[in-house]
């Protein structure tokens, strides 16, 4: 997949494009969908199929206080787009020249003058330009004017009729339920970051683990221990993964993540990684003493094992 960060790289491969527009969180099961409309409709046409995202969270310019936290960072996005097939990717710094402009400007830019667009597909709700003052008939009115044509996406809906998006995802997450997020996902809910030397307290323990940076991209599930999956430099590792403060010792800082990886012994200080939750084993606990923690940790491992066998 090419991936394009700047209008003036941008070079598409059949002259016209197919082009969806989205903020594609997660790149979820609805947007995979889609995605697989999107290639269906440029391969009918040979059309070159273009996604076009943004940097970061429009909220995050527009709304800071009320901007959700993102599933995925934009360098794990873009790998997940391109694992749909999707040809490039446009990735729009959305910043405040990009928020000011008019529906005209986004249309002349962007679908026009750099994509080339013949089709572009897009939801009902779609708004564009400045204040979100554009919407799907404007987007039709500007397509008669510059030879392109809107086509609508439907909503992806589960058998409940609940519509498949980001923010059922993120419920899911801080409940902890990381089988049905993968299952809206349809890709394990997954970390980054880079490991840091934390207190050693698991080491001294019995039970070395690899703590991510506060920095880390990912929405990081409810607090708890984990069965999952710890991945570095293309090797994967089974791992158990205890996410929180952990309560039986103070001083630790929130939320922070640990993966224990079994049967090896390996420096991973400093190195970027990425850290799958498949499964939740229980929530967190605060324990007497040393004695009844290591007692649970030895059979977290054991749960992992069966779990992931």
């Amino acid at each position: 997949m090419k991936i394009f960060t700047d209008l003036e790289s941008v070079s598409i491969d059949r002259g016209r494009s197919a082009v969806t527009i989205g903020k594609f969180d997660g790149v979820h099961a609805g947007h995979r969908a889609v995605i697989r409309q999107l290639l269906d409709v440029a391969a009918r046409n040979d059309l070159s199929s273009v996604v076009v995202t943004f940097d970061r969270h429009p909220l995050d310019l527009l709304a800071p206080g009320n901007c959700p936290a993102t599933l995925v960072g934009t360098e794990r996005k873009l790998e997940l787009l391109s694992s749909t097939g999707v040809e490039a990717a446009l990735v729009v710094a959305f910043d405040r020249a990009f928020a000011d402009q008019t529906p005209e400007e986004f249309v002349s830019r962007i679908l026009v003058d750099a994509l080339h667009a013949k089709v572009v597909l897009v939801g009902r709700d779609f708004r564009f330009g400045v204040r979100g003052t554009g919407d799907v008939d404007a987007l039709r009115r500007l397509g008669d004017e510059n030879d392109f044509t809107v086509q609508l996406i439907e909503d992806v809906r589960l058998e409940d009729d609940r519509r498949v998006s980001s923010t059922w995802i993120r419920e899911l997450l801080r409940d902890g339920d990381v089988e049905g997020a993968a299952g809206l996902l349809e890709h394990t809910p997954t970390v980054r970051g880079v490991v840091v030397h934390g207190a050693a307290r698991g080491r001294e323990l019995g039970f070395p683990t690899a703590n991510l940076s506060p920095e880390s991209q990912g929405l990081i599930p409810a607090d708890g221990v984990y069965a999952g999956w710890l991945t570095d430099q293309g090797v994967r590792y089974r791992a158990a993964i205890s996410v929180g403060n952990n309560p039986t010792f103070t001083g630790v800082p929130q939320k922070q993540v640990e993966a224990f990886v079994l049967d090896q012994d390996i420096d991973l200080y400093d190195h970027v990684v990425d850290v799958e939750f498949t499964h939740r084993i229980r929530g967190m606990v605060k324990y007497t003493g040393v004695g009844p923690l290591i007692e649970q940790m030895n059979d977290d491992v054991l749960q992992v094992r069966r779990l992931l066998a």
